[in-house]
């Protein structure tokens, strides 16, 4: 299970939009510590999506296995972990969700998830 984190270390801000297959723009925050490469940036949505992997509160923080600072290295690159969230988007992962209940209806009403998902589009990414 992940958990949002409360980092607020922020010394370069870089905003960025992703698009979903429903049709939405995502701004996304990206916030790069003063130890980074060797510490992870901090990736949060800007705008709400309904998504077991990201918070559903104002942080919009994420739950994505290379931000995490026990597997991040300093090689990565910032283009993979846009790539990784885009992937995301389109395929949750509802074993690491940030959100369980969002999570249980991937898992067990796939149709309901994506019904309120194409609904969170249209309320907030449009």
């Amino acid at each position: 299970m992940c958990h949002a984190n409360g980092q607020d270390q922020r010394v370069d801000r870089q905003q960025r939009v992703l698009t979903q297959v429903q049709g939405g723009h995502f701004k996304l925050e990206i916030t790069f510590p003063t130890e980074y490469p060797f510490k992870p940036p901090v990736v949060s949505f800007r705008t709400k999506i309904y998504h077991p992997n990201v918070s559903n509160d104002d942080k919009g923080s994420m739950c994505l296995g290379l931000l995490r600072a026990d597997e991040w290295k300093p090689p990565n690159k910032v283009v993979a972990v846009l790539r990784l969230i885009q992937t995301l988007l389109i395929e949750p992962n509802p074993d690491d969700a940030i959100e369980p209940s969002i999570a249980n209806e991937y898992r067990e009403n796939r149709k309901e998830f994506e019904k309120n998902a194409k609904d969170w589009v249209k309320r907030y990414a449009k």
